[in-house]
């Protein structure tokens, strides 16, 4: 994406929950190993169902790769979060993103989603208890992610 950015507005505790959320999201790729959580096999899905062996071999080629590229855009959005809390101490501020920083952005908040759906059990059907706290942060993922969606359409003029 090229262009002059995204500016969007974000509520300062809308950021410090989003950077905590960052922060365990490169805390799990940082210290699991994948097959040992369920959210983590999410992020590197299999892509040959019906062939066990050529998944594994695609897994052990790619997943690396994969994964380290989840962290660097986690560490963009990390640092875009840092940027907005040296900003001006007010309840709302502007988070304002390069047309270099949305796809990691995107990819991030799309990333968190899965992780939160993996460990609420959302496979196809959401249909997670209602009560669980954790929907209502994967809810306010999928708002922040569709925002980030109609700014990054506009900024592409689509």
């Amino acid at each position: 994406m090229t262009g002059s950015g995204i500016h969007l507005p974000m509520q300062s505790i809308e950021a410090q929950h989003l950077a905590e959320l960052v922060e365990q999201f490169l805390e799990l790729l940082r210290d699991t190993e994948i097959g040992e959580d369920a959210a983590l096999n999410r992020l590197t899905p299999v892509v040959y169902p019906e062939d066990a062996d050529a998944s594994a071999e695609f897994a052990d080629a790619t997943s690396a790769d994969l994964l380290d590229r989840r962290a660097a855009d986690a560490r963009v959005v990390q640092a875009g979060l840092v940027a907005l809390g040296e900003g001006p101490d007010a309840p709302q501020q502007e988070l304002s993103l390069a047309g270099s920083e949305v796809d990691p952005w995107l990819r991030t908040l799309a990333s968190l989603r899965l992780v939160i759906a993996s460990r609420l059990g959302i496979e196809d059907d959401p249909a997670p208890d209602p009560d669980d706290p954790r929907l209502g942060v994967y809810e306010w993922l999928g708002y922040r992610l569709d925002l980030l969606v109609d700014a990054a359409d506009e900024l592409d003029g689509v």
